[in-house]
């Protein structure tokens, strides 16, 4: 697909999003103009674009879709349920024909044109043709000249003033009369002799009339303005639309395409304005300073409102009309559009370079050189300013994803029959872009699991005393160096009895253990579980929360429950900013090395006093559950004399990792780890040293379950904290 093609692709998906963006909310807004305009204008630029690359397919398809929101926007028909359901689904078509053109194909395939066919019937038959409560299409020659359709009280007003030398010329003023007449008809004229002079000084051979003529006509300016053609530089003449004509023409410019066309060009254009008048106008404002007809130099806008040419509102609308236009050519001018793979390339030689980087530090504290050692800061410096601008420019806000969900919620909610709002909060957050395209799978189980299983019946609702509508929420925001995603419904809550008696049931809990409200919650997750007693289109085979679990997991994040009876459910989705490079806190244990993400890291303490019995110690009053490294990768040989602790908090939750040394702050180049190293529990990754060794990249949020389940497993009764061994800060502390 050629380059022209491309860009036609990717802006015609941006104007069907915005046009099925725009429908959703026209169906709680039927009668916002402002949306049905925005619409309109999306479906108009598709249509104009798939002319310019040739593509008649979704030309003639468009074609019926605009003379629909025509309509809507004349007012002749008003926006429902009904017609909503079929526009979005003429958008989803839409974007179906974008898709053939992008592989390549000269047609849709047979199915997808006998699709397209059935909704171009519905929409001519229903809402284009002269069925019951939908009146028929009025083809107006007025369209045609573009110049909207006239209102039936609303009159030309045609101003002519025949110069003197006209009947010198052969003609005969009255002769045009009567040619204009056949275009319509003249509701009045009147008859202006206020150039005549007085008897001596009247010439029988000149003339002197003018004529001011209220015309009912559906025929275009341009059309009218023919008929002076043969007088036309022997007169004065002007023409001014209906009034209701304003109004279409103020329209028409705000469908016309995104081209930069200047002032006198959009005129002509919508046919407000004709070439002679546009020229005329010109010459106006060219003429020198010194001479009478130089309106000193005034803008062509004032000019041809000036010589009543154009009425202001038009050239108000038109004005606005080019700065619109300039300003998002000025946007765009400051805008590149690169192919993902070039700037994954980009990514990965940033890391090459952070750890070559490294490496020089490194020898450079060996080598024991002061300048050398000042000269590499002041690189590393650089370098990690090229990295955090590098992983900028794949830092996406996570609105456009969640704005995708606006359509399923309406669909799924039909389906359902519950009535259900979705709000939408922190859609301006930022994340990795590869993050954000892994996501929307997960998010979509969970939105739809919500609907099903969640919200209730409007019955159940209001027998519970809540309002008849259910409330989804979807919301985004930073914590501590992660982004946290919240699904979120009012709903009933989970079920935890039903969930623990089917998870006995599938044999995955034994009969008579005791489980926690947080291991029942996550109960569901389990492969193949499922509470629906009868299966539907989306729900109750069992597939999909165990996918959202993995899936989450295969983004170094985690997932987790938070719910009440009657309330509702909240499942919130923790992970990391990036996928790429992070900043890192870097940590020996015996001879391996170990990194921990520095947005995780509270603060480094010696562990003053050995404590095997005990896996928590107080830190200032607070209990804090701790793992050695050691114990837990089964390194071998003596623990050091001096041990230390970093304290690390991730979602809320704090617990200490006993390391031997402390080595400082590293910049970290994550590198995926293996496929028979997946199930690793507590590593995240891996990434490469100066030296070239491999260190191991801590899965803080696994080490602190650990800890935390390890220590409650082992105590027998809630442990005192001013009987636990005590932590001093150490020298290293960061």
């Amino acid at each position: 697909m050629d380059e022209l093609l491309a860009v036609f692709a990717q802006e015609a998906r941006e104007q069907v999003a915005a046009m099925e963006a725009g429908l959703l909310q026209l169906e709680d807004n039927p009668a916002d103009h402002d949306l049905i305009n925005g619409i309109f204008r999306a479906a108009h630029t598709v249509k104009g674009g798939a002319g310019t690359v040739e593509c008649t397919f979704i030309v003639d398809f468009t074609h019926a879709v605009e003379g629909v929101l025509s309509r809507m926007r004349d007012s002749e028909i008003q926006a429902n349920g009904d017609l909503v359901a079929l526009l979005l689904a003429c958008s989803d078509h839409m974007a179906s024909l974008i898709g053939v053109l992008e592989a390549g194909q000269e047609a849709p395939p047979d199915d997808l044109a006998l699709e397209g066919r059935d909704l171009k019937h519905r929409l001519e038959t229903d809402w284009l043709g002269a069925t019951a409560g939908h009146p028929a299409e009025k083809i107006d020659p007025v369209h045609a000249s573009g110049g909207g359709p006239v209102a039936g009280s609303d009159c030309w007003h045609i101003s002519l003033r025949f110069g003197q030398n006209v009947l010198k010329s052969g003609m005969d003023p009255l002769n045009f009369l009567r040619y204009l007449a056949t275009l319509g008809s003249i509701d009045s004229l009147e008859t202006l002799s206020d150039a005549m002079p007085p008897a001596a000084e009247m010439d029988p051979e000149n003339c002197y009339l003018g004529f001011e003529i209220r015309f009912r006509s559906g025929a275009g300016k341009a059309e009218i303005e023919q008929v002076f053609d043969f007088v036309r530089d022997e007169c004065e003449l002007r023409i001014l639309p209906p009034n209701s004509r304003v109004n279409d023409y103020i329209e028409l410019i705000a469908a016309l395409p995104e081209d930069p066309l200047r002032l006198g060009e959009i005129l002509v254009r919508i046919g407000a304005l004709t070439q002679a008048e546009l020229d005329e106008g010109l010459t106006l404002q060219a003429a020198p300073a010194d001479t009478e007809a130089a309106p000193a130099h005034l803008p062509l806008g004032e000019i041809l409102v000036e010589q009543k040419l154009v009425q202001p509102e038009v050239v108000e609308a038109a004005a606005a009309k080019q700065k619109q236009v300039a300003d998002k050519k000025a946007a765009e001018a400051r805008l590149i559009r690169i192919q993902a793979d070039k700037l994954d390339r980009l990514i990965d030689l940033v890391g090459e370079l952070v750890i070559a980087g490294s490496a020089v530090n490194l020898l450079a504290s060996k080598a024991g050189l002061s300048d050398l050692g000042e000269a590499t800061e002041v690189v590393s410096r650089l370098v990690e300013n090229i990295r955090d601008q590098a992983l900028a420019l794949r830092m996406v806000q996570i609105g456009e994803t969640f704005g995708r969900f606006q359509r399923v919620v309406r669909d799924v909610s039909r389906e359902l029959g519950k009535d259900i709002e979705l709000v939408i909060q922190g859609g301006e957050t930022e994340l990795d872009k590869s993050v954000v395209e892994k996501i929307g799978d997960p998010l979509m189980h969970l939105v739809r699991n919500a609907m099903d299983h969640g919200v209730e019946s409007a019955e159940a609702r209001l027998a519970a005393g809540k309002s008849a509508r259910g409330r989804l929420l979807l919301n985004a925001f930073h914590d501590s160096g992660s982004i946290v995603i919240e699904v979120a419904d009012d709903g009933g809550g989970l079920n935890r009895e039903r969930i623990l008696k089917k998870a006995q049931e599938k044999g995955l809990v034994p009969p008579g253990q005791t489980l926690t409200d947080n291991e029942i919650n996550h109960l569901i997750f389990e492969p193949g579980f499922s509470t629906a007693d009868q299966v539907s289109n989306l729900s109750g085979r069992g597939v999909g929360m165990d996918v959202v679990k993995r899936n989450i997991t295969a983004l170094r994040g985690r997932v987790d429950i938070e719910s009440e009876p009657g309330l509702g459910t909240r499942f919130a989705i923790r992970l990391p900013l990036t996928l790429a490079i992070i900043d890192g806190f870097l940590v020996g244990a015996g001879r391996a090395a170990y990194v921990v993400p520095l947005d995780a890291v509270v603060e480094c303490l010696e562990l003053q006093i050995d404590s095997d019995a005990r896996n928590v110690i107080n830190l200032r009053g607070e209990v804090l559950p701790f793992i050695r490294l050691r114990d837990l990768f089964g390194i071998e040989g003596p623990r050091p004399v001096r041990e230390n602790v970093v304290v690390v908090k991730i979602a809320g939750q704090k617990a200490g990792l006993v390391v031997d040394q402390l080595l400082g702050e590293f910049q970290t180049v994550i590198k995926p780890l293996g496929a028979l190293f997946r199930n690793l529990r507590g590593i995240g990754g891996s990434t490469i040293l100066g030296s070239g060794e491999v260190a191991l990249i801590l899965d803080v949020q696994a080490l602190v379950q650990i800890a935390s389940r390890t220590e409650e497993q082992r105590r027998p009764a809630p442990a005192r904290p001013d009987a636990l061994p005590a932590l001093a800060a150490s020298p290293a502390s960061h």
